[in-house]
């Protein structure tokens, strides 16, 4: 059996490597390596694929989502909801902007924001909401618009995790992940199921005016050389990733469809299992692109579980051993701990298990049955 990785990016490149290295290579001896053809060419390509009208590149995810709200408007004061349980990067340029964060509940099952929770926190200086589609899986766009249009509320989807995500609405239609709000982020660090070999991100909007006004910022808030119209930044996706990206993106449903498949040998392993709870699966399945597969363990010693799968060379996470409320950068005396009995409960109980295009069955009998003589002793 081949070493487990908790993410294979040699395996992956292994087998796109002449297609990259000829894409790269055409970067290098253009020598465009700043907004050259090859960006240009994948965002048009992304907006093909995710059926949006504009896709605007930046340097990381987390400029993306700044970024995003920047081009909103959003002023210091302005409340900003969105979940306590999930990577910083989503409250912190919130805090960054000056903006206030009012961070709430997730869903038991899967892991997203709550509505009811959402509901509950909206006040006269809500402005946003910012969904995040949480180890793959969207949340409930459907639910979270219907609220955003009754309160006037922009909507900013996070969705670093969860491209290639597909939502369906109740009455049948589909749309991908990252493009039913007003705006989106996404993120192509390297371990993404489409991830570059470096950093990089995106924006992506059906608003003309909203995305003429990123493209600004992205560049220094220019339009014209040396003519700065708006308050920008310097984020831009370099040629190079560009050219990795563009090579992965026609593979990107077939790898999602490889971590499903990985997915679903688990949760076959794992589905008789007493104290393991599998990932929930809204709707037909598609709506999850198992960035993370993440287990619920009740009654386990999970931290106990870890340390003996890294004693048997299984890697594993804790995607998020602590809540963003009680992280200390956030820490704030508005929360309330009873308004957190999920969050608080899933750090305890969260694990999750490599997943990445190259897992095969062997290994996964061997990460599986490896936890359950743990759990039976």
């Amino acid at each position: 059996m081949k070493k487990i990785q908790m993410v294979d990016l040699k395996g992956q490149y292994d087998e796109i490597k002449d297609l990259v290295n000829t894409s790269i290579l055409e970067v290098l001896e253009t020598t465009a390596y700043i907004n050259g053809p090859k960006v240009h060419q994948f965002q048009k390509n992304l907006e093909h694929y995710l059926g949006v009208k504009h896709v605007i590149p930046c340097a990381n995810g987390t400029d993306a989502l700044q970024i995003a709200m920047m081009g909103l408007g959003l002023k210091p004061g302005d409340e900003v909801i969105t979940a306590d349980f999930t990577f910083a990067a989503t409250v912190e340029v919130i805090a960054l902007l000056q903006l206030t964060p009012v961070l709430v509940d997730v869903n038991p099952d899967d892991f997203n924001i709550s509505i009811e929770a959402i509901k509950k926190a909206i006040t006269p200086k809500t402005k946003a909401i910012v969904p995040v589609h949480l180890f793959g899986q969207c949340a409930n766009m459907e639910a979270i618009m219907e609220i955003a249009e009754a309160h006037n509320l922009f909507v900013i989807e996070d969705n670093a995790q969860a491209i290639g995500a597909t939502y369906t609405f109740k009455n049948g239609k589909k749309a991908q992940a990252g493009t039913m709000g007003h705006v989106a982020s996404t993120s192509f660090f390297p371990s993404k199921n489409l991830g570059c070999y470096g950093d990089g991100g995106a924006i992506f909007t059906n608003d003309d005016a909203l995305a003429h006004t990123i493209r600004g910022i992205v560049n220094h808030g220019m339009y014209e050389r040396y003519h700065h119209d708006v308050v920008g930044v310097n984020s831009r996706l370099d040629s190079v990733q560009a050219a990795v990206l563009d090579t992965k993106l026609p593979h990107l449903d077939t790898y999602n469809n490889k971590r499903r498949a990985a997915a679903t040998q688990y949760d076959e392993a794992f589905k008789n299992i007493e104290g393991i709870t599998i990932p929930h699966r809204n709707g037909d399945g598609d709506s999850h692109v198992f960035h993370q597969y993440t287990l619920q363990v009740k009654g386990i010693d999970r931290d106990g579980l870890v340390k003996h799968l890294n004693e048997k060379a299984i890697p594993c996470g804790v995607y998020y051993p602590i809540p963003l409320h009680k992280q200390k950068a956030y820490v704030d005396s508005r929360y309330n701990e009873a308004d957190f009995p999920v969050t608080n409960q899933l750090v305890k109980d969260v694990i999750s298990l490599p997943m990445h295009t190259e897992l095969d069955a062997e290994q996964i009998e061997f990460i599986t049955s490896t936890i359950i003589k743990f759990i039976n002793g």
